[in-house]
Order: C-alpha cells, then structure tokens, then sequence
C-alpha cells in the first residue's frame, strides 16, 4: 500500500507485526530458492550447504543459538567467501569442502542470503518510527526559543565589536574609539587603551556573539583586574556581575551547555574607575573549556561582531540515544527519557515566561494587547511551531484555552501549556504529522534531515503552507536554501567527527621516555589542529570527496611545528602589534596579546600529508602509548574508511610486548600474534590496511625505521568486487580512497544515515547506486550530496503532479 505523505511513519505502528509475519515468509521463499533462479553452480552449492552447513547456520543462514548464532551476511565477495570456506568450513573438517565445492557453497550463499543485494532482498529495510534524539530535542528547543527574534544570518565580521570610551561610563560623546578586535586579551597594564583616552578612568565594551562548533558542556572564564559585567546567551542577562569588586578576585567561570551550530550573544563592560589609591592594572581575558580541550583564549573564529539574537540552550541532561547502529537513533522510552522530557519541558516553560515573553510584549506589533491575550498568542505561535503545522480549532482550545481559563498563575498556566505541548508525541514524534499539508510536511522533514530539528522561520512556514514545496525540484531547491545555515554546517562538522570514530580514539597519553618532546601542550595542540580542521571541511562548499585524502595542508602551531618538522611550519606572517579592522584599515591595538600558540594558523603543504588520512590526532589515537597499532588502524580503514564490516573478536587479548621482542618491529610482532588460521579470517583484511600506515608512530610523526629496521609499509586490500590492490605506503593507499568506489559508497551510506537517521534502503532498494550516480555527475562535491541525500528522503512519500 502507497501511503500518503508521513502516513507512512504512522503506519508502521501497526505494520510492526505484519512487517515480521512477512520477514518469516520472506526468509523461507528464500531458503526454498522459489524466489532465486539459481545457476547449476549455485545448485549445487546449495545442496552441500544443506548437507553440510544448515545444522551451523540455518537453513537460510539466519544463525542457530547451539552452534553459530550470527546470520551468514557481509559484504565479502564470492571469492573471499570461496577462500573462506574452504579454509575454514566445516569446522574441523575444512577438507569436506574445497576447491569447486567450496566455490560453489559461496555462490550460492552469496546470492541467496548473503550479499547485500541478498540481504534487501529478504528483508527489506523499513522506515522505522522514531521520537527525536537528545540532540534533535535540544536543537529544537533552541529554534522554538528563537521564535521572538528569530535566527542569526550570515557572519560578516569575525571578532568583537569594541568601543573604548574616555570616562568610566558609556557616554556618546565620550567615545574614541570603535573597532573590531580579533579576540579578547588585553594587558594595558597601568596605560591608557588608546589615543584620547585617560588611563585613570576608561570604559570599553566588547559586544558580539560566541559561535559554537561542538554540542557539550563548555567553561566559560573571564580573568579581568577591574570591574567587569559579562551578559550572554539573553541580552541583558548577567552571566557574570563583578560591577562591584570582591577583594582580590580576577578570575570568574562558570559552566553552561552549549549546542553546535548556534551562535550566544555576548557583552562584556570592562571599567577602570578614578581612585586615590594607586590605580590597578588593567588586565581581561575571555577564554573558554571546550569539550575535551584544555583552557585557551576563545581564537577569532568562534566570535562574531555582528548583533546576534537571544538564544539559549536546555540545560537539563537527556539520557544517551542507541547507537548500536553506528548512528544515533530515537527508540527507548524508557523512565529516564519520560523524566528528561518533563524536566526540559519545565526548564523551556521558564524562560518562555521570564525571557520570550517580555520580549514579546516589547515588540510594537504587540504593545496594545492585554497580558493574557498576549499569553495566548504567544504560546500558540509557539505550539503550532513545535506540532510543525497550523492549530485547529480544537487544538487552540485544548493545548492553549482551557490551561489559560482554569489557571490564574501566568507562569502555572505557562507551564501546563508547554508540558501538554511538548510532551505530547506530535512534537516527540516528528513524523507523525498528518495534519500538516504534504508541502509543510516536506518542509519538515528538510529542517530535521539538515538542522535536526523544526522550522520556525516565518518564510519557510509561509512557502510551505502556500504549496510551494511539492515537486522534487521544489525540494531539491528548499534544500539547497537550507543548507547554508549554521545549523546545517554543524551537523555536517558533527559526521565528519563520527566518520573518524574520534569518540572511540585511544587517550595520547603517550611514553615520555620514547617520546619526550611530545607534552600535553602538543597533544592539546594536536587535538585542536585536528577538530578545527573539521570545521573548515564542514564550511567549505567547494569541497570533493577526494580532498579528504589529498589534501596537502593543515592546521598548526609553533609547537606543533618543533615537534614534526617543517611539514608543520606556518605560512602566516604575524605582525606583533597590529591588524585589520571591519574598514579593512591597519590599527594599533595597544595591549592586545598576540601570543596566542592555542591560535593555530594555516600550515605549508607537504607532499608527506595525505588530507585527514595521517593527521596526527588519528595516528596517535590509533596507537598504544608506546608503540603503534596496526590493527586498530586496520579496523578503522576497513570499517570507517572503506565501509565494510567485521564480526567482532571471538576473544579480546593484549598486544606482544615490545620488550618481550626488542628485536622485532611492530608488524613482525603483529603477525607473529595473528598467524593462526582462526585469526586469518579476519586480520588477512585487517593488517594488510594497517601495515601501510607503519611510517607513524605512535604521536602520528613520520619514521622510517622501527627497531632499527627500514619500516616496511607495504600491504593490500581486497574489494567489494573481489579486485586485489596493492600499497607502497600511505601515499597509494590515500590514492585508492580518494578514488575507489568502496570508500564512496561507504563515505554515502554513513552519510545518509547521519543525515536522515534511517537506512537508505529503506528509501528502496537503487537509493545509494543513485547517489553514487549523483555524486559522479556532480564531481563528487560534499554539498550537492547531503543537498540530493535530504531531497530523496523528504520527497520519499510525495507524488509529483
């Protein structure tokens, strides 16, 4: 049955049961081979496999609990499985089946439950219904928060604004200066800040905006010597009050959830008063803890000079969401999930009637009306925006009316409105929007696919509403709209991250014996070189999927330079005193800090860098703390790079110790451990990707030897189509990435599920040979990818007239 649109997601509440009832049939049709037209060849195989493999695997290798419980798909080629078996299968008795019996097996399995094809064959994947994920929870709280003043544009100037005023006070005719500063650290001393104004009594204001790239609880400090005020996140609200000085306090933190991709508005009054004491020197910082990272000045490209709006982030913790499938999913409801959502709905209900709702009434439009009319309005903008369509009449009264009558309490009435709303799974349940038009239904799926959350910008509603975006190229054109938005870019930045796996990377805590110049100062270095790396290749709209592999700079500092050579010197030319303001003229700025080594720079290109393939921060969180890891960067090419998929280790063990084999180098003792035929079936595809990385050690510095051995990083891989490649080294193996077609089709795949959080067979069985056919045609630009990625899925369920 062809559902209307978002009907579909609906509907799988009850096609649950019948999409199991038709599995089992489908299973069967399949293990009977009614549905396959087999080849003699593969007739055969599939009486020995019968005979000899069914008791194991089960008849359509679906697994049996006694003996081998895993089902019998993957994505080796049918000669690898031939390999494989003949090897291997039966246990203990691998002499059963070899030469064409076992190639005959292969095929055979291969074709009817094995392969991919196979495997969307016998159980198509479905759309399942899912509730928002924590993260898609919080990012549309933060747009049902922008329904007042709405979001920021695009950033054109980086930085702080700032204007220095003679007098401890801001006094138009006071002011002498006004300017962009790149960032905030000033040491003035005992001096005055600038050309007219006293050094006794000086007022200067920063205002702007802090862009924030990652999701995750920052610490924001501000060291300062003088009476310092720090707004943030609301105009007007104090983050920070050190107006009135406490003793010898100079530094203030303090802790605050920030989501990626929304930019806070910041101000910050630094004040030097006339005294009759000797004056104090003037001195402030504003600096930041990011996730992960260790203390440093917040660097000019998390700072916006233009005027942003009021924007806040839900404080309240939400329980992690499943990932079993390699991308976070909405499923658990669970206590804590019901609990969460309560207390994130309390948490939003606050600041609806302590901020949005002064800022409502303010607005000249809606200076006239009584209180509680206001109220209404309000909330109803609010809650027809978190349900994603127009209220009903018996929506107003039900979520809006009647809690507004029975409640004399604004704040009461405000917070059983929004539990009601928000709670409610209309807003949980993005897909269960049946009441909105198919054109408002696109519109929202687009927001959750690109923004992970909801649209609440009055031009969309009113496009979508007016019928505007039906047709695929309606939507392919609203996509291309919403790409450009910060939202979008952080989410992208966000799978870049999970592409590397980098939440699972070992520490570089590494042997300061074997490595004494590498310091946590380097690895922080390391670390940021790495993470602001990603957020360029999030902004650039020009990128290929190629440059992820060819790329011949990066990002650097001056200690990552001293410790990895000249591939790692710097091409800015740092001027100690000056800089550019908005006008683009050349200013004194007295006072201002320039030694920033957190602040890294543009690196040379090096022909020894092959884009993110060998970046240190990889290398080393693929590594042990004393000596490299083969395996691990095996498994990471081959489950991450290339997308392919490994069954887990029948039992976890420790490496050789490298003082129990001083003589041997890493890949010697590697395959000394791993000879075994048992450990063959997997590391055969494993240390053959890893060995080429071998000229790394284990802080990702380039080496040619390895216990005074000529590093041998030669190795080879076998594809999807059973093609052998073999690589001399890093340099081939990033060749073969950039341009062989099973790292496209994973880099697609990984892709669409981060984007969409669904399968992409569920969006039938072509959808990835069509966005690899896509990708070809539009030489292979990330952008036009997540833009044909987010029009596929949201015109899944329309008809074009």
């Amino acid at each position: 049955m062809n559902f209307p649109p978002r009907k579909r997601a609906a509907a799988s509440l009850c096609g649950g049961w019948i999409g199991f009832i038709l599995l089992s049939v489908i299973s069967v049709a399949a293990d009977e081979g009614s549905r396959l037209n087999l080849s003699p060849l593969q007739e055969k195989g599939r009486e020995i496999y019968r005979s000899q493999c069914a008791d194991c695997h089960g008849r359509a290798g679906q697994g049996n609990e006694d003996y081998y419980p895993d089902p019998l798909v993957g994505d080796d080629s049918a000669g690898q499985l031939a390999e494989l078996i003949a090897d291997t299968m039966p246990e203990g008795e691998p002499e059963l089946c070899e030469g064409d019996d076992a190639l005959a097996v292969a095929q055979y399995i291969y074709e009817a439950f094995y392969s991919e094809a196979a495997q969307i064959r016998n159980r198509p994947p479905r759309q399942r219904l899912q509730r928002l994920t924590a993260n898609q929870l919080r990012q549309s709280f933060a747009d049902l928060y922008a329904t007042v003043e709405g979001l920021p544009g695009s950033i054109d100037r980086y930085g702080l604004k700032a204007q220095y005023f003679d007098g401890d006070r801001w006094k138009k005719e006071k002011l002498k200066i006004e300017r962009v500063d790149p960032f905030l650290d000033f040491d003035f001393d005992r001096q005055s800040p600038g050309e007219g104004i006293s050094d006794e009594a000086f007022y200067i204001q920063w205002n702007g905006g802090l862009k924030v790239d990652q999701t995750g609880r920052y610490e924001l400090v501000v060291n300062s010597t003088l009476s310092m005020i720090m707004d943030f996140g609301s105009h007007g609200d104090r983050l920070i009050d050190n107006h009135v000085q406490s003793g010898d306090k100079t530094e203030f933190r303090r802790s605050v959830w920030l989501d990626a991709g929304r930019i806070y508005p910041l101000q910050i009054q630094f004040i030097q008063r006339k005294r009759k004491t000797e004056l104090p020197p003037a001195r402030i910082r504003l600096a930041w803890v990011p996730p992960g990272d260790v203390e440093h000045t917040i660097p000019t490209r998390n700072l916006v000079a233009d005027w942003v709006p009021s924007m806040r982030s839900i404080q309240a913790p939400l329980p992690p969401d499943d990932r079993s499938y390699g991308y976070e999913r909405g499923l658990s409801v669970d206590p804590a999930w019901e609990s969460s959502t309560s207390d994130v709905a309390l948490e939003f209900a606050t600041l609806v009637h302590d901020e949005l709702l002064p800022r409502y009434r303010r607005d000249k439009k809606h200076r006239k009306l009584e209180k509680r009319q206001a109220i209404k309005n309000l909330l109803a903008d609010i809650v027809s925006r978190a349900f994603r369509s127009p209220l009903s009449d018996d929506d107003q009264d039900r979520y809006i009316d009647q809690p507004l009558q029975t409640t004399e309490s604004d704040l009461d009435a405000i917070k059983r409105v929004m539990l009601m709303a928000l709670k409610s799974p209309r807003f949980l349940y993005p897909t269960l929007d049946i009441q909105a038009s198919p054109s408002r239904q696109t519109l929202n799926q687009l927001s959750l696919i690109l923004h992970d959350s909801l649209p609440t910008e009055s031009w969309q509603i009113d496009e979508a509403d007016q019928g505007k975006i039906q047709t695929v190229a309606e939507v392919r054109q609203h996509a291309r709209r919403l790409f450009d938005d910060h939202r979008t870019r952080a989410k992208l930045r966000d799978f870049y991250s999970g592409w590397l796996n980098l939440d699972r990377l070992h520490d570089l805590n590494k042997d300061s014996e074997r490595f004494p110049g590498f310091t946590p100062e380097v690895a922080a270095d390391v670390r940021r070189s790495l993470m602001w790396t990603l957020n360029d290749l999030a902004a650039d709209d020009d990128l290929a999927f190629q440059d992820l592999f060819t790329t011949r700079h990066t990002l650097t500092s001056a200690l990552l330079h001293e410790y990895y050579g000249d591939g790692f010197a710097s091409i800015a030319e740092t001027d100690s005193e000056t800089s550019e303001n908005e006008s683009g003229d050349t200013i004194d700025r007295v006072g201002l800090v320039v030694d920033q080594p957190a602040h890294l720079v543009r690196s040379v290109e090096s022909d020894d860098r092959y884009g993110l393939l060998n970046h240190p921060y990889l290398m080393g969180g693929l590594a042990y703390h004393d000596a490299t890891s083969p395996i691990h960067r095996g498994v990471f090419l081959i489950r991450y790079m290339l997308g392919r998929t490994l069954r887990p280790p029948n039992a976890a063990f420790a490496p050789l110790s490298i003082d129990l084999h001083p003589d041997l180098t890493t890949r010697q003792r590697v395959e000394l451990q791993t000879g075994e035929v048992s450990c063959q079936v997997c590391h055969s595809k494993i240390n053959g990707l890893g060995f080429t990385l071998e000229n790394y050690d284990p802080t990702g510095r380039f080496r040619e030897l390895d216990a005074g051995q000529t590093v041998d990083a030669s190795g080879g891989y076998e594809s999807r189509s059973g093609e052998s490649q073999s690589f001399r080294g890093a340099d081939e193996l990033a060749q073969y990435l950039a341009n062989g077609p099973d790292s496209r089709r994973g880099f697609i795949h990984r892709l669409f599920q981060h984007f969409v959080k669904q399968p992409p067979a569920a969006y039938g069985p072509g959808t990835l040979d069509r966005l690899e056919q896509y990708f070809a045609e539009h030489d292979f630009n990330v952008r036009e990818l997540v833009i044909e990625i987010a029009t596929i899925a949201a015109t899944d369920a329309l008809e074009e007239s």
